[in-house]
């Protein structure tokens, strides 16, 4: 079904990630930073990045399509991975091989929430490479604006520098703003605090949806070893529990008010899963109605549930058992994702499990009616992120 699916259709792919080319700091910010600039330096034949004399990863480390293995034993840089990966030219290529209209495009280096630019640590600097990493980004995109996706960066750590930044970007043609779901984690108030709502504001006046990505929180420990269970059984831990943030960011959304306060405003839980959906909001909902909330909040005017299908979507790209019968309870509010480059994408390497994009889909739209196909392929996505049909 979903060969004939990815040819009929212009199916949107809502989450992958770039990784950032070695230039992309160093030709973009003041060189009055020095050092403190990130870029890469490269150490026994691997590609670092570098923030000053620190290391902040590398761009193996988060491209594994087509590696044969799994962290912590990376790509070496940037001579043994896809150029799909950095360049947008390789990147249109694989799309079109792979039936892709068009992706939705993260970070790595700055973070799921762009909580790596703190390690700048000089609040002028960080706000130079929020700057430089969305107009690269723009830039980038250029190769085919209807097809590359940009999604801002923020720098959060200041409410109006975000509101001046949405307001910039927005106007570049960013399709999308993106955000942390725990920035209580690096010290601000959380998430259903109303310190944020003139970032909500700005981002219904700009028309874009809001973007929380898992592992937008500290995800430090997820690198290191527990010696009790392993370096490869610890970082597939850590990536499954940061599916779990997003629930408790969608609590925070929901039962903090800000869906009711921002009915315009459209919010995307990003590589979370769907198959959770219907079981949490039904705990919401249970909890919302015999916890009295109304008494205590008579604004919200409808139930958590209710908020959600207005206006919060969710992606999947893993899951088969269940997934008919969220696409069932939530025509309106699924769209599809691969994650590539990343370790768990879509992308198949020789010896994984993975499968090829059209392959998955076939298997997970069998019997799903057409019309909520196209739903989660390609209206919904393309009305959230102004793609032009």
């Amino acid at each position: 079904m979903s060969e004939k699916l990815f040819s009929k259709y212009k199916v949107i792919d809502v989450d992958t990630h770039i990784t950032e080319p070695a230039t992309v700091w160093t030709d973009r910010v003041s060189s009055k930073w020095g050092n403190k600039v990130p870029h890469i330096q490269q150490i026994e034949g691997r590609d670092f990045w570098f923030i000053g004399d620190e290391p902040a990863g590398g761009p193996g480390f988060y491209t594994f399509a087509g590696h044969d293995d799994t962290y912590p034993n990376a790509p070496l840089g940037y001579d043994s991975i896809p150029a799909a990966s950095y360049d947008a030219d390789a990147r249109l290529k694989v799309m079109d091989e792979e039936d892709i209209y068009a992706m939705v495009l993260y970070p790595n280096l700055g973070g799921f929430g762009s909580g790596g630019f703190l390690r700048l640590g000089e609040p002028e600097l960080m706000l130079e490479c929020v700057q430089a990493y969305n107009d690269f980004l723009v830039d980038w995109s250029s190769a085919d604006l209807n097809r590359l996706l940009p999604v801002m960066a923020l720098p959060f750590w200041d409410v109006d520098l975000c509101v001046k930044e949405i307001e910039r970007s927005a106007s570049k043609g960013h399709r999308a703003v993106l955000f942390g779901s725990r920035p209580e984690s690096f010290g601000m108030p959380p998430l259903a605090h109303k310190h944020w709502d003139p970032v909500w504001a700005a981002t219904q006046d700009a028309g874009l949806p809001i973007s929380f990505h898992i592992g937008s929180g500290d995800i430090s420990d997820i690198s290191q070893d527990k010696s009790e269970m392993g370096v490869k059984a610890n970082f597939s831990r850590g990536g499954a529990l940061a599916l779990l943030d997003n629930q408790s960011c969608l609590a925070a959304l929901l039962f903090g008010g800000v869906c009711a306060r921002f009915p315009g405003l459209d919010f995307v839980s990003v590589e979370s899963g769907v198959g959770w959906l219907k079981c949490v909001l039904e705990m919401f909902d249970w909890q919302f109605v015999n916890g009295q909330v109304r008494k205590e909040h008579p604004e919200y005017d409808l139930l958590p549930s209710e908020y959600f299908k207005r206006q919060v979507y969710g992606s999947f790209w893993f899951e088969r058992n269940g997934i008919g019968e969220a696409i069932s309870e939530f025509p309106d509010n699924l769209m599809w994702e691969t994650d590539y480059p990343h370790p768990t994408s879509q992308y198949p390497s020789p010896n994984s499990t993975a499968v090829h994009p059209r392959d998955y889909v076939e298997d997970v739209f069998e019997g799903v009616d057409e019309v909520v196909a196209r739903k989660v392929l390609q209206d919904t996505p393309a009305r959230l992120y102004s793609v032009e049909l």
